[in-house]
């Protein structure tokens, strides 16, 4: 089966597929669909079966039950054609460190089949957008930390993939780095190219995402814009109430019962959609910190456990 230019044909389409590891099911019937031009980030915590979505994908495990396609490509029937249209970061770094940062792109424009002519081109182009145009002849065993992120990134773009699989992209990096590398991911998704990305960490899902994928115990739990998510189960302010001599149960109680949802973050009560609580109710509550709710809240509301 050859390539189809179809806009129509969905970048990924999963339907029913498990995983399983002995008596451990990894992943657990997920469904997603990810339309093309689209940034998805699949939210959840470490065990949330996301990195084993990410194998499957790339054909490195095969699923037990299910099906999976790849721009209308069947996998792992037609993991070849499957390969030729997409980019894959992998979520540790394997970058030949006795090569210069030119060198690692040259090489991997010959894997790719980068047409002789666009190899100049496709490797500039990938070092502009690594901010690396200064270091091509700089051996990778040189590079800080979030260099070598931003190159094993690029790496996976040299042959202009129409979908890229990263998984858990900027884990271990600090929050300057991690911003960084932000930046690579928005310029991908100016240029319409559709990006699946695992991670556990709350704020990149929801600066990066056009839509995430909410993902516990092997299936996708909720699935739609960070904002409408937010807004439809934590609603615009969480509050943080410290429990008065009764107790935090009592506290907790209270609370739920005028209809709330709270979650209990160390020994306070959070309370979600704040900003309608009754004055009747608060007058009976100490002051509150209060703060934006966030994509966590929605998480918990929806698994009972944190993302991170």
């Amino acid at each position: 089966m050859g390539p189809s230019d179809s806009s129509a044909v969905p970048a990924l389409l999963l339907r029913g597929v498990v995983k399983r590891f002995g008596s451990l099911t990894a992943v657990d019937g997920l469904d997603l669909d990810v339309p093309q031009g689209v940034v998805l980030g699949l939210l959840g915590p470490n065990g949330a079966g996301k990195s084993t979505t990410m194998k499957m994908l790339t054909a490195q495990s095969l699923a037990d039950e299910g099906e999976i396609r790849i721009l209308g490509h069947e996998i792992p029937a037609e993991s070849k054609w499957a390969r030729a249209r997409m980019g894959v970061v992998p979520q540790h770094d394997n970058l030949d460190e006795e090569l210069t940062v030119e060198q690692n792109l040259r090489m991997f424009s010959f894997l790719y089949r980068v047409p002789r002519r666009q190899r100049r081109e496709a490797i500039g182009r990938a070092m502009r957008l690594a901010q690396l145009g200064d270091r091509g002849d700089t051996l990778v065993d040189d590079l800080s930390g979030g260099m070598r992120r931003r190159l094993l990134i690029v790496r996976a773009l040299l042959h202009r993939p129409e979908l890229v699989l990263m998984d858990e992209p900027t884990v271990g990096l600090d929050p300057q780095v991690r911003q960084d590398l932000w930046g690579v991911i928005n310029a991908l998704r100016a240029e319409g190219v559709t990006v699946l990305m695992s991670t556990h960490y709350i704020e990149e899902a929801e600066r990066l995402s056009d839509e995430v994928a909410l993902m516990a115990a092997g299936r996708v739990v909720e699935r739609g814009t960070p904002a409408d998510l937010v807004a439809k189960y934590a609603g615009a302010t969480v509050e943080e109430y410290t429990p008065g001599e009764d107790g935090i149960d009592a506290l907790e109680a209270l609370i739920r019962g005028h209809g709330f949802t709270t979650r209990r973050t160390g020994t306070t009560v959070s309370v979600l959609r704040a900003e309608e609580l009754p004055e009747s109710l608060r007058d009976r509550l100490a002051t509150p910190l209060r703060r934006a709710s966030n994509l966590e809240d929605v998480f918990v509301t929806l698994t009972g456990e944190s993302v991170e």
